[in-house]
C-alpha cells in the first residue's frame, strides 16, 4: 500500500442553526476574518485553516480547537466579550521535553463546545 501523506487541515465545517447569528458572533466576538457568504454559507479564516459554517439545524457539532499564544490573554479576553466558559485555562498534558499542553473550553453562541489551546515551555 502506497501511504498518503496529509496535510494542515484546509477547512473545517460546522453545522449551526442561525447562519447569520453564526457569521456575526464568530466574526465579531472571535474576530475571525470573514471571507464571504452566500445563501446559509458562512466561511471565516482561522490562521491558515478555513472555518466553513453551514446553516441545516446544528446537529453534529465538531470541536474546534483555537491555538493561542497566551491562554490566559485570550480567555480574560474571550470572556471580556460575553463568552461563557465551562472551565478555566489548565495543564492537560506535559512532555518529556518540558512543553506544556494547555485547554480551557467554551461555548459558541449556540451552546456548543469549542476550545482555545497553548504549548507553553515549562520554566521549571
Amino acid at each position: 500500500m502506497t501511504a498518503i501523506a496529509f496535510g494542515a487541515i484546509g477547512q473545517i465545517a460546522r453545522p449551526v442553526k442561525d447562519i447569520e447569528a453564526a457569521r456575526c458572533w464568530y466574526g465579531d466576538v472571535l474576530s475571525l476574518p470573514h471571507l464571504y457568504s452566500f445563501g446559509t454559507l458562512a466561511f471565516h479564516q482561522c490562521g491558515e485553516v478555513r472555518l466553513f459554517l453551514s446553516q441545516d439545524g446544528g446537529e453534529g457539532a465538531s470541536i474546534l480547537y483555537f491555538r493561542v499564544p497566551d491562554i490566559h490573554a485570550a480567555r480574560d479576553t474571550l470572556a471580556a466579550r460575553g463568552v461563557a466558559f465551562t472551565d478555566a485555562p489548565h495543564m492537560i498534558h506535559r512532555h518529556a521535553d518540558g512543553m506544556e499542553e494547555w485547554m480551557c473550553f467554551f461555548q459558541d453562541n449556540e451552546g456548543r463546545p469549542l476550545a482555545i489551546m497553548a504549548q507553553v515551555r515549562s520554566s521549571a
